[in-house]
């Protein structure tokens, strides 16, 4: 059978599944699990599995996507023998494999990663497939972590409109709450995710599994603990169970943000009637397990949120919240969030205060370190071009991401200039007796009217400058997900324009 063929499949499935609960947000579903044990389903699951680097890294079994293609008829064989377990009720998950991963800047500090079985990453990915259009109905707008056609830039765009100013005056945001759960992924209690995903899925059978993953020992230095709460970062369904039991964070602001089937004008009729009335307004925005308040009133306003926030954690979904690192910030003073700098500034051609997006200094050191670590790693007695093949995947990637901050040109040119002498210095040590002339002429060359670069071949090293500095519009409360494409676009369509208008006011 086609890729093709199965793909058409499982797209008309998402968005049958997605229609349907759209449609109805009372609507319990059940004989799902015979789509997750179709042919089709786990054959493109595989496809899916099989385009991930995460694919080559063995779980507990030791097995590989590799191992798994070298057999004769082996892909097609693995996938019958997990299709049968799971017909005839055989299918067990196998322990996860635990590995500490360091975070980045954050020197002595772990985060734990679980790796499932291959076996296992096949059969998530498939229940991903079924499951994954039917919460994404009931899931808010302002939610935008691994979510189909989210990001962390749209995220970081609304709290941007969030400060600007509006038609009827400046913004009304003074304070941020930066929520900080403690161990968000490993505090997940079982018992109350199955019980909201109970809410939409009456398949025994499917449920049973959900709780078999969650359920999951785990593999630590060769000893097995098992599993009483969370939901091992690293598993493939880990990210929408917690996005299923991080919503009650969504809906305990419904009042102030838009539902997943509410207009935005009846929330801005309750905003401006709690602000003719002298009552405080919250906004979250979420991306995953990190969340943000946005405070329309005073410091004890939010002080008295972040109390109650941290009650509403314990109680319903009985997660901690840390209160040394849930700190309360002037929007002004600025905060971090996904990575940037969030600052409302006043604008130097309007006069007006608006949201601004910047590079942290303590990210521009992080990759300097990282850069300097590279070099420092790679041996004179490698070529220049094997130096170049190492820094350019790094070097692309973190322009891209960090090319929407304000200013970022300036940033961007500072990291050329400070890049130029690593790689001058590196190769100093290379061809210690060769002049400096004859490197330039060896290395430096330009080509097609380019500035000078290092180069080797037809290697050439990447710039920071080369990504142009951009804008990223606010897409507004509804962002196509690939299930209902048609009708988002014609929507996206007008709201770009006037998301785009309202974002010029901080482009500086």
């Amino acid at each position: 059978m086609s890729d093709a063929v199965n793909a058409g499949f499982i797209l008309d499935m998402q968005r049958k599944l997605y229609r349907w609960s759209t449609a109805n947000p009372d609507k319990v579903f059940a004989d799902l699990f015979n789509i997750v044990c179709d042919r089709r389903t786990l054959t493109h699951a595989w496809r899916k599995l099989a385009r991930n680097a995460g694919s080559t890294t063995p779980g507990t079994d030791g097995v590989t996507r590799e191992m798994i293609q070298k057999r004769s008829n082996g892909v097609a064989e693995f996938l019958e023998e997990i299709r049968q377990d799971l017909r005839h009720g055989t299918y067990r998950p196998q322990p996860v494999r635990q590995r500490l991963i360091p975070k980045p800047g954050k020197p002595g500090k772990f985060r734990p990663l679980g790796i499932p079985t291959l076996k296992d990453r096949l059969v998530q990915m498939a229940l991903k497939m079924v499951l994954e259009p039917i919460f994404e109905a009931d899931f808010y707008p302002i939610s935008y972590g691994f979510r189909p056609g989210r990001s962390t830039h749209d995220a970081l765009a609304r709290i941007q409109t969030r400060l600007h100013p509006s038609s009827t005056g400046p913004s009304w945001t003074r304070y941020v709450i930066e929520g900080d759960i403690k161990g968000c992924f490993d505090a997940i209690d079982h018992h109350v995710l199955m019980e909201r995903v109970r809410r939409r899925i009456k398949d025994r059978k499917v449920l049973r599994l959900v709780l078999a993953f969650l359920k999951a020992d785990i593999m630590i230095e060769g000893s097995l603990r098992h599993s009483v709460t969370g939901a091992p970062q690293g598993g493939v369904i880990s990210p929408l169970l917690a996005n299923i039991y991080l919503t009650a964070v969504d809906e305990r602001y419904k009042r102030w943000v838009t539902g997943p089937r509410e207009s935005a004008a009846k929330v801005s009729n309750r905003h401006s009637r709690d602000r003719e009335h002298g009552r405080p307004t919250f906004y979250v925005v979420r991306y995953a397990d990190d969340f943000v308040v946005l405070v329309q009133g005073t410091h004890e306003n939010a002080e008295g949120e972040r109390q109650s926030l941290a009650h509403f954690l314990k109680e319903d979904l009985r997660m901690e919240l840390s209160m040394e690192k849930t700190r309360i910030t002037d929007v002004r003073e600025g905060f971090d969030f996904l990575g940037y700098q969030v600052v409302q500034k006043k604008s130097p051609t309007t006069g007006r205060h608006v949201g601004n997006l910047f590079i942290p200094k303590g990210k521009l050191q992080l990759l300097r370190d990282k850069i300097k670590a590279t070099v420092r790693k790679t041996s004179t007695g490698r070529t220049l071009a094997d130096l170049i093949d190492k820094l350019n995947p790094v070097i692309v990637g973190w322009r891209n991401y960090y090319r929407y901050a304000s200013r970022a040109w300036k940033e961007f040119a500072k990291l050329d200039w400070w890049l130029d002498q690593r790689i001058a210095l590196w190769l100093r040590r290379k061809h210690d007796k060769t002049p400096w002339a004859e490197l330039f002429r060896q290395y430096a060359q330009s080509r097609c009217g380019k500035r000078k670069r290092w180069r080797q071949g037809k290697r050439e090293i990447a710039l920071f400058a080369e990504a142009r500095q951009q804008r990223f519009p606010d897409r507004g409360i509804r962002i196509p997900n690939g299930w209902n494409a048609a009708q988002d676009e014609r929507f996206l369509m007008g709201a770009t324009k006037h998301w785009e208008a309202i974002n010029t006011l901080a482009y500086l």
